[in-house]
């Protein structure tokens, strides 16, 4: 079996997504699971289960950030901080 292509990551909708990567991370603590319990039968499903995970990450970043780029937001402006420190007791 052959890992999962990222080019299938990209067709899925955001709904489908996160719901994809919730059920990966559930389905990483069930082999854990197994794995603490000796009955693991497929280790290498760990390396496909964390490889696909990372793909939908990915593709979730990379969508946080066109949005950001595309809606850039107005960065409020910061006040302007005195030069000169003030002297806090002088009269003591």
């Amino acid at each position: 079996m052959s890992l999962p292509k990222i080019e299938n990551a990209r067709k899925l909708s955001d709904e489908e997504l996160a719901e994809e990567i919730v059920a990966l991370k559930r389905q990483l603590f069930e082999l854990r699971l197994q794995q603490a319990t000796r009955r693991l039968e497929k280790p290498h499903e760990f390396k496909h289960t964390r490889h696909r995970l990372a793909q939908l990450m990915t593709v979730e970043r990379e969508r946080q950030l066109a949005a950001t780029k595309e809606k850039p937001e107005a960065t409020p402006e910061k006040p302007e901080v005195a030069t000169e420190p003030q002297q806090a007791q002088e009269e003591e």
